[in-house]
């Protein structure tokens, strides 16, 4: 699993002109599910990124989490994080999870990062996205589970 986590202090995600997730100071999460990802992927992304000191203190260095500032996450699913640019000049996607394991596993890493007790705004799964967000920092990390 791979994620490229942003710190913001918002971001909005949009289907057709429909705004269908929104936070405000937070992080957004694009999220990439490859084939040999599994439950335990997730449950490692999910505590790792709830738990990256990336915000400011009250001395101003990164010392606080996203639990212990409150903040609010955005996931949206990303397949192209996992594209293979090596070869050629197109993207292979082959290590990218087919469609239905990874609509699964998204939803579970959802889920386990609301059970941590932050509240959670999504994208649409497969749908043609458009992403805003005003990047706080700028802070910008990817982190994987492999």
């Amino acid at each position: 699993m791979r994620a490229v986590v942003q710190r913001v202090t918002g971001s909005e995600v949009r289907v057709r002109d429909q705004t269908v997730g929104q936070i405000g100071r937070g992080l957004l999460v694009l999220l990439g599910i490859s084939r040999s990802d599994g439950e335990k992927d997730a449950d490692y992304l999910a505590d790792k990124i709830a738990h990256l000191r990336i915000f400011e203190d009250d001395a101003g260095k990164m010392n606080r989490s996203l639990i212990d500032t409150g903040g609010e996450m955005l996931v949206v699913s990303q397949f192209t994080l996992l594209g293979d640019c090596r070869k050629g000049r197109r993207p292979s996607f082959v290590e990218a999870a087919p469609p239905e394991k990874a609509e699964k596993l998204y939803a579970y890493f959802v889920h386990r990062v609301k059970s941590k007790g932050i509240s959670v705004a999504t994208g649409q799964f497969q749908a043609m996205m458009a992403v805003s967000l005003v990047n706080d920092g700028p802070v910008t990390l990817i982190v994987e589970s492999k």
